[in-house]
């Protein structure tokens, strides 16, 4: 679909992502679609993980009209007076007329463009099924043979060293995913029949419950898991709606 010479109309984008990313479904801690109203037409779409004050200065550079994260504003229980780091994100957006669309649980979620299927497409992994809380998590198998081939397959794509508890020579049946703080999913994830588990971080409790479990758990990052749905749906809106598109990558080592 080609946009006008002004561009997308930012209404026809909020409305086909709400509807792509069944936003509906989700018992979220964070408000998904449009924060923050910016031009009425859009050209440009920047993509990033967090709209971190890096990322906004980022976009601007390029002279974007959009962006859009899985990590946005206005969570649950934060303080939400806008003053220190809240005030410089939102006055850059207002002062830059810059749109600000985040989508956290959905992003997740979604079947295909979703970090979940995102990662696994990744990392080569076939989709058997899902777990946990809102069908969140995914299982499946793996070409790996060990939990030390999987761990080296992941370093090389993610490009970091994950962190592991348990036996690399571990022969592996069974891996669930699920990407970000899903540490506490952990549980369901052995309850899903898995031999290793994959997420973004990892607490204090995780490592005795591998240890205990005998399932070994690899936290790869919070970041590093999290930034392949938003390039795919940035990707998708490219091809959808025949807007620019480019994915900033902010770094970040956790």
């Amino acid at each position: 679909m080609d946009t006008s010479e002004k561009g997308l109309e930012r209404e026809t984008l909020t409305k086909h992502l709400a509807e792509t990313l069944d936003i509906n479904r989700f018992r979220d801690y964070c408000p998904n679609g449009l924060q923050v109203e910016g031009k009425p037409h859009i050209r440009r779409l920047v993509t990033g993980v967090t709209a971190s004050l890096a990322l906004l200065d980022a976009a601007i550079e390029v002279k974007a009209d959009a962006v859009l994260v899985h990590h946005g504003y206005f969570w649950r229980g934060e303080d939400p007076r806008v003053v220190g780091h809240r005030r410089l994100r939102l006055k850059r957006l207002l002062d830059h007329e810059l749109n600000l669309y985040a989508y956290h649980l959905p992003l997740d979620a979604h079947p295909v463009l979703g970090n979940n299927a995102q990662l696994g497409t990744r990392l080569g992994l076939k989709a058997l099924g899902r777990f946990g809380e809102q069908d969140l998590g995914w299982y499946g198998d793996s070409d790996a043979q060990t939990v030390a081939e999987l761990l080296d397959l992941v370093r090389r794509v993610l490009g970091r060293q994950p962190q592991l508890i348990g036996d690399p020579a571990q022969r592996i049946a069974r891996v669930a995913w699920c990407t970000g703080a899903a540490q506490n999913a952990f549980e369901q994830a052995i309850d899903a029949g898995a031999s290793v588990y994959l997420s973004g971080e990892i607490s204090e409790q995780t490592v005795h419950l591998a240890r205990e479990s005998g399932v070994a758990y690899l936290a790869c990052g919070h970041h590093a898991t999290e930034r392949f749905g938003v390039q795919a749906l940035g990707a998708y809106l490219s091809s959808h709606f025949g807007i620019d598109h480019q994915f900033i990558d902010i770094t970040n080592p956790v």
